[in-house]
């Protein structure tokens, strides 16, 4: 089912297409857009009792398709808790910075902090707060846009049956956590040692997160999909505005 075809609109079509979307991924094909995934997923999307339907195919697809075609993987046990070892990190560096007498490793300290949080949170948040609303999760990998990083998948099947606001509070909360991380380990900065120079740094990378999304996340990374999300919960409300 190529990229041009019109979207079923029937059940009947509908429970073909996935079937047959299901076939080609069974039999290699892990090209989710080109097969017209979705495309059928944003016409479920648009209503619950739809999404309600098609979640479990929906989600077994998904997840066929990525697990053929991303390795390595991890539990999502295991990415926790090095996560957690990282946020750990980042409380020890900061403890660190508020102890030693030693200027310059106090900055060391509050920047390595910052840095460390920026990474550690941010899939920590997405678990967390999906957890919190119904969504799950199925691995840890390596990837994303350069330069590589932790990412979590969702289990999509979870995550059609979840409200598409919190949908977008899911996706949104790493994004905002990895914007708070800098300023976090910042607020330590009055009561520290540290020098001026450390400071600045951490708000730099502050900025930059925000420069980041600025310029990419809207295209690219979580807010494109918080955004998206809101389109579907704006469209459930209001059909006249889809």
């Amino acid at each position: 089912m190529g990229q041009g075809r019109t979207v079923p609109a029937s059940e009947q079509e509908l429970d073909e297409a996935f079937a047959r979307i299901r076939a080609a991924v069974e039999a290699g094909d892990t090209d989710l857009s080109s097969l017209g995934f979705w495309r059928l997923v944003k016409q479920v999307k648009a209503d619950p009792s739809l999404s309600e339907r098609w979640a479990d195919a929906a989600g077994a697809i998904d997840r066929a398709a990525f697990e053929a075609r991303v390795t390595p993987r991890f539990p999502v046990w295991f990415g926790n808790l090095v996560l957690l070892a990282g946020t750990a990190f980042g409380i020890v560096a900061v403890v660190v910075a508020l102890r030693t007498s030693d200027r310059t490793l106090a900055g060391i300290a509050l920047v390595v902090a910052g840095g460390t949080w920026t990474v550690s949170l941010h899939d920590l948040a997405h678990w967390a707060v999906g957890r919190l609303l119904g969504i799950r999760f199925t691995w840890y990998f390596i990837g994303g846009p350069p330069p590589p990083r932790p990412g979590l998948k969702t289990d999509y099947a979870t995550y059609l049956r979840a409200e598409a606001g919190a949908r977008a509070w899911m996706h949104a909360s790493g994004a905002l956590a990895t914007k708070a991380a800098p300023f976090i380990a910042l607020a330590f900065f009055p009561a520290s040692n540290a020098p001026a120079w450390a400071a600045w740094a951490l708000v730099g990378m502050g900025v930059l997160t925000v420069l980041t999304d600025v310029l990419f996340s809207r295209a690219l990374g979580d807010w494109k999909k918080v955004i998206r999300e809101r389109d579907v919960a704006r469209a459930r409300r209001d059909p006249r505005a889809s």
